[in-house]
């Protein structure tokens, strides 16, 4: 843990000192020798809006003055113009690109089997109409906004995160930055239905990854001889809860793999036709007959053997898609990455790229600290970097402090970031863990 925490410490120093003086130069942030130095001021935002998600322009000024840099809050208010945005765009990029800590992947229960378990998901931000030529959102030339689209890639066995990579709000999920991206081999892709590709499977199963999915209503599925199977009438049929049947996917590239089938309780499908109801009535349509009828199962597909994951298991691994969805959602609840007080258009973004910078630098230290601890509690974790962010501001230019602070910080998360085990009810990490408690509740 410490070669990691000097690794993060020595990254700080250089990104937010030397390095980002030199991108407010090459942005034109900075022109001259003036109050206002790059370094300062991406440190003044970036650690301000980590310790105070709602930073005032009062309190902007005061965070700059914590790490040097002497000025008034109408003169902080008068650099958030484009040159500002650009600046801090890049330092965004600069700090995502950069693999300070990797983590090391899961060995024990369902995710020690694999090289690793990717979630890729994205989430958007709404931004004023004003930035619309910046970041594209949904809509007709009349009725346009503006929207950014945040693409993540995450590593749930290990901790390490890929991104944020931002697009266009109207960017499609198959359309985004890591469509292509390569797994390393013996690696699973627990992708969601809108990076659904049969093109994409079989080439990860060339490559030797497996992937499990949600089946896409329409894709074509066949038994081994070939005949089609009528899923929803075969369905009708079934009587057992939960089914696993090798079948070949797709019209034309017929991939050898499994459809796991579980029939799920009333109230879940009930819940499950709302929700379709809804979505379609927002976008004007009439939800399928179809659709709605095979709400009462979940069905999967997948290319990992049987003897590597049973159906029961594969329904569990299902669970941490929702993982990544909680880390889009401890970003806009802690680090409030969608949240502003200003009508500002270019404060509003530049307080975003800080945001973003901020939660990135707070994954290296769950991925250094945290992530190995199954019962982790990545919010109480968010909450206890908040009160370290002014400590790790002011000792920036002194890298035996810095990693004396972050020392601190790495021994005090596990300590109090984490959740109890529930003998009634198993959480997901204990099922991961252990799958036969399920059946013993």
């Amino acid at each position: 843990m410490k070669k990691n925490i000097t690794r993060i410490a020595v990254a700080l120093q250089e990104l937010f000192g030397e390095k980002a003086d030199r991108i407010a130069r090459e942005t034109g942030f900075v022109q001259r020798q003036v109050t206002v130095k790059g370094s300062g001021f991406v440190q003044a935002m970036v650690f301000g809006f980590l310790g105070n998600p709602e930073l005032t322009y009062g309190e902007m000024s005061q965070s700059a003055a914590t790490v040097g840099m002497a000025i008034s809050p109408q003169g902080l208010e008068q650099r958030f113009g484009q040159a500002a945005t650009r600046f801090m765009e890049r330092m965004l990029s600069e700090v995502v690109q950069s693999v300070v800590v990797t983590g090391k992947n899961q060995r024990e229960g369902i995710l020690g089997r694999f090289n690793g378990v990717y979630l890729r998901d994205s989430s958007v931000v709404m931004l004023p109409k004003e930035l619309g030529e910046v970041w594209r959102g949904n809509g007709s030339a009349q009725g346009a906004n503006a929207a950014v689209k945040l693409h993540v890639e995450l590593n749930y066995s290990s901790g390490a995160v890929r991104g944020p990579a931002l697009t266009d709000g109207r960017c499609a999920d198959p359309n985004g930055p890591y469509r292509t991206e390569q797994l390393p081999r013996g690696a699973l892709d627990l992708a969601d239905l809108g990076y659904f590709g049969l093109d994409r499977f079989a080439e990860a199963h060339a490559n030797g990854v497996y992937w499990l999915s949600r089946w896409k209503i329409c894709t074509k599925v066949y038994w081994p001889d070939g005949q089609e199977i009528e899923m929803l009438p075969w369905l009708r049929r079934q009587s057992a809860t939960i089914l696993d049947v090798p079948i070949r996917l797709g019209a034309n590239q017929r991939l050898p793999c499994r459809l796991l089938v579980e029939h799920v309780p009333q109230s879940v499908a009930d819940q499950r036709r709302r929700r379709i109801r809804e979505a379609a009535r927002q976008r004007g349509e009439t939800p399928s007959p179809e659709r709605l009828a095979l709400a009462e199962w979940t069905v999967l597909v997948t290319n990992v053997p049987l003897e590597q994951l049973s159906a029961q298991e594969a329904f569990l691994l299902l669970h941490i898609r929702w993982q990544i969805e909680l880390l889009f959602k401890l970003w806009k609840s802690q680090a409030k990455i969608d949240e502003w007080r200003s009508q500002n258009p270019q404060r509003i973004l530049t307080e975003l790229y800080a945001k973003l910078i901020g939660v990135v630098v707070s994954q290296w230290m769950f991925l250094t600290s945290l992530w190995h601890l199954p019962a982790r509690s990545l919010f109480r974790a968010a909450k206890t970097i908040r009160l370290f962010a002014i400590a790790i501001a002011i000792t920036l230019d002194n890298l035996a402090l810095l990693v004396h602070v972050l020392s601190i910080l790495a021994r005090t998360l596990p300590c109090f970031c984490t959740v109890q085990s529930r003998k009634s009810h198993p959480a997901a990490f204990q099922l991961l863990l252990d799958p036969h408690l399920e059946t013993l509740c």
